[in-house]
């Protein structure tokens, strides 16, 4: 059951981040990547995720123990969720302060 819990941990965290690297590649919008901000490497890494999220679920035999496959799998989705919603992979970005009004720039 070991290996459900795990593979089915590691694949909830590949999915779920997967998913905002691939929507943010195909829309052609910037996010921060370890391959690069732009839409090519955000794509490339989202599709990449996916392709072992899916290899990863496959192999941790989720029908052998359906409870404990679907608590593992939505916690690693859930983890990796709260991560992207808060402080990211490389922190969260703070705008700018903006210039008082009639002050020099």
């Amino acid at each position: 059951m070991w290996h459900v819990i795990l593979l089915g941990f590691l694949g909830g965290l590949l999915a779920g981040n997967a998913f905002p690297h691939f929507a943010r590649g195909i829309t052609k919008r910037n996010y921060p990547s370890a391959l690069g901000n732009g839409p090519v490497p955000n794509f490339l890494g989202g599709w990449a995720a996916a392709v072992l999220a899916a290899l990863t679920l496959w192999w941790a035999d989720l029908a052998s123990h359906p409870a404990a496959a679907f608590a593992s799998v939505s916690v690693g989705v859930l983890l990796i969720g709260l991560f992207h919603a808060g402080p990211g992979a490389f922190g969260r970005s703070t705008p700018a302060p903006k210039p008082e009004p009639g002050s020099a720039r």
